[in-house]
C-alpha cells in the first residue's frame, strides 16, 4: 500500500511537471507573461530640429556612424517634417565620409528621386560620381565602376555646367577615361604578345578613338604602327607613325615608330585620310 501511494505521487507530481513546463512554453511563444503584462519600451520621440541638429554636430566631431543613427532616427520618426529632405542629403554625404560609397550611391539615388528638382542635385550627383570613382580599382579589374563614374559626373557637366562641382568633375572624368584607356592598353598588349594583331589593332583602336585625352594615347598610335607593320599594312602603319608625329612630335614613342618604319625603308605619312581623320588626336 506504501509502495503504491508513493507511486501515485510520483506521478501526480510528474505531470504537474510536464503541465508547467507547458505553460511556460506558451507563455514564452505567445508573448504572456504569467507575472503580469510585459513592458513595452517605446522610443522616445525626439522633436526633428533636435535630431538634425545632433547629426550636425556628431558630424563636426567626425562621428559619421553616430550621426547616421541620428539621420535615421529623424527619417523614422518625422517621415514628413521639413528636415527629411535635409536628413536624406546628409545621409548621402555622411555615407560618403566615411568610405560607404555603395551606401551612399543607393543615398543618392534615393534623394535625386524624390527631390529631382533641388538646387542640391549638383552636389548630389558630384557626390554619387566621386562614390563610384573611390572605388575604382587597379587597370586589371573590371572598369564598369569607372564607367559610371563617368557617365555620372558627365551628367552633371552638361547639366549643370555653372556648377562649382565642375572642375573636380572633370580631373575626376579624366582619371577615370585613363583608367578605361589603361584597361584598353593592357588587353591590347596582351593581344599583341600572343600574336593576336587584329584583337590588338581593335583595343588600341578604342584609345585613339575615344581616349584621345589619356595619357596612353601616344603608345597606342605607336603599337598601331607595329602591329599594322607585322601585318604588312604599311599604309596603315605610315598613317598611324604620321598621326604620331603630328600630335607629339617630341614624344619618345614617335621616335619609336620613326625607327620601326626607316627600318623598312619608310617613312611617317598619311596615306590613309580616313584613318587619319579617326585616328587623329590634335
Amino acid at each position: 500500500m506504501i509502495f503504491e501511494a508513493r507511486a501515485g505521487l510520483v506521478g501526480r507530481a510528474a505531470r504537474m511537471f510536464v503541465v508547467g513546463a507547458m505553460i511556460v512554453t506558451l507563455s514564452a511563444c505567445s508573448g504572456f507573461n504569467l507575472f503580469g503584462p510585459k513592458k513595452i519600451v517605446e522610443e522616445e520621440v525626439i522633436p526633428p530640429e533636435i535630431l538634425y541638429q545632433k547629426a550636425l554636430d556628431n558630424m563636426d566631431r567626425q562621428y559619421f556612424s553616430t550621426a547616421l543613427e541620428d539621420l535615421k532616427k529623424l527619417e523614422r520618426q518625422h517621415p514628413y517634417s521639413e528636415y527629411a529632405e535635409k536628413s536624406k542629403l546628409m545621409t548621402v554625404y555622411a555615407n560618403f565620409r566615411t568610405g560607404k560609397y555603395p551606401a551612399a550611391i543607393l543615398a543618392a539615388d534615393r534623394y535625386l528621386a524624390l527631390y529631382p528638382s533641388s538646387p542640391e542635385v549638383p552636389y548630389v550627383l558630384y557626390l554619387k560620381g566621386t562614390s563610384y570613382y573611390g572605388q575604382i580599382k587597379d587597370i586589371t579589374r573590371d572598369q564598369q565602376l569607372a564607367q559610371d563614374a563617368i557617365d555620372t559626373l558627365q551628367l552633371l557637366i552638361s547639366t549643370y555646367p555653372n556648377s562649382k562641382y565642375v572642375d573636380d568633375a572633370r580631373e575626376s572624368m579624366r582619371v577615370a577615361y585613363d583608367q578605361l584607356a589603361g584597361k584598353e592598353m593592357s588587353v591590347g598588349r596582351y593581344y599583341q604578345g600572343n600574336g593576336q594583331y587584329g584583337a590588338a589593332i581593335n583595343r588600341f583602336r578604342i584609345v585613339t578613338e575615344k581616349y584621345q585625352t589619356s595619357t596612353h594615347i601616344e603608345e597606342a598610335l605607336f603599337r598601331l604602327a607595329e602591329s599594322y607593320l607585322t601585318l604588312g599594312l604599311v599604309n596603315e602603319a605610315r598613317t598611324a607613325a604620321a598621326v604620331l608625329g603630328h600630335n607629339y612630335p617630341s614624344s619618345t614613342w614617335y621616335e619609336r615608330a620613326y625607327k620601326l618604319l626607316q627600318e623598312q625603308g619608310l617613312n611617317p605619312e598619311v596615306v590613309d585620310a580616313k584613318l587619319f581623320s579617326q585616328m587623329k588626336s590634335g
